[in-house]
């Protein structure tokens, strides 16, 4: 009597799963960071994709083999200009114990900016000069009771032409460092002023990128999954590239590999390192500027490694929420890869 095989291995991951279309192009955190600063910031910002180059750096990392020599490193390039501070957002807790908000101060507001969100019918807008200032009053009085503040903050698309976007988007950002009067205090001094990445993020730091994936459409199990195919010269009368036995319970399958969407997915990246900050872009730019992007006009970030999304797509960058270690140092790049290139 020949043996029966009880089990074969499972065809493809069960990952990160739903795999469903995201829900906006820019998602924005759901957590965010404790870590300690010793002042106040941003613990956010928003840039968009370039594209990929190399460079040739000096190994600081202690704990590498490579440390002290000099490595070929692949690196991404995210363009990154200035973002605006329009709204202070007040969170207090809630009867159920859950944070609520307890109130918004708007500053002052870019009369294109002002415009769009007008056509969103955003209600508050509409507030006069003198409930604005009860709101900060409101603020300044249960300072006590805010468990933590949050900004609105718009982009300028316009500034990146590349993109061929001018509608800003309107993401909400937490502050962290100090303690909530210090918060409220920075706040206000940056509310409807030009807030450039430097003031965020510095050289060296590792950061989270949230974004949305490269979308590839309604995609079979084979592509999907890695689902081997079926042998062509038998168990094919319905098709080869799908999934054979389903196992013994196929009432409830505990996982069954299915066609459906494939990429245009959120996903989080943690502790990508910022290698380089730099307003000069000629030291970045191709001569032909980046396939499929253009040239880079504003200040830009060098970041270790490939990264999410389709070139052109805006990425929330968020300080690291588990990071795997501390880098005490600038990074020494010797040499940057300005060849045209596909990346």
């Amino acid at each position: 009597m020949g043996h029966r095989k009880l089990a074969s291995p499972r065809r493809g991951s069960a990952g990160v799963r739903p795999r469903k279309r995201a829900e906006e192009i820019l998602p924005t955190p759901r957590n965010w960071p404790t870590m300690q600063l010793n002042e106040p910031k941003l613990l956010g910002f928003v840039g968009y994709k370039v594209g990929m180059t190399h460079i040739f750096m000096i190994d600081d990392k202690p704990t590498s083999p490579n440390y002290g020599k000099e490595v070929y490193v692949p690196v991404s390039v995210v363009e990154t200009p200035p973002i605006i501070p329009l709204a202070l957002r007040a969170y207090v807790m809630g009867p159920k114990g859950e944070p609520i908000t307890l109130t918004e101060y708007w500053g002052e507001i870019p009369d294109d900016i002002l415009k769009m969100l007008q056509e969103r019918k955003i209600s508050r807008l509409k507030l006069d000069k003198e409930k604005i200032k009860s709101n900060l009053d409101t603020i300044n009085n249960k300072i006590n009771d805010i468990l933590n503040l949050r900004l609105l903050v718009a982009t300028q698309p316009k500034l990146v032409p590349s993109i061929g976007k001018k509608k800003p988007e309107i993401v909400e950002v937490a502050l962290g460092g100090g303690d909530i009067k210090a918060q409220l205090n920075y706040a206000l001094s940056i509310l409807g002023k030009q807030l450039p990445v430097k003031d965020v993020f510095k050289e060296g730091q590792l950061i989270d990128i949230i974004g949305v994936t490269k979308g590839k459409g309604f995609q079979g199990v084979v592509k999907r999954y890695g689902v081997v195919e079926l042998p062509r010269w038998h168990k094919h009368r319905k098709g080869s590239r799908k999934v054979g036995a389903r196992g013994f319970s196929i009432s409830t399958p505990s996982y069954v590999p299915q066609p459906g969407q494939m990429g245009f997915h959120r996903r989080t990246e943690y502790n990508k390192r910022i290698l380089k900050i730099s307003d000069n872009a000629d030291e970045i730019n191709p001569k032909g500027g980046f396939v499929n992007y253009g040239i880079v006009k504003n200040t830009y970030l060098v970041i270790e490694g490939s990264i999410i999304g389709a070139k052109k797509r805006p990425l929330f960058l968020r300080y690291p929420i588990r990071p795997s270690w501390s880098p005490q140092s600038v990074p020494q790049i010797t040499y940057v890869n300005k060849n045209s290139q596909q990346g």
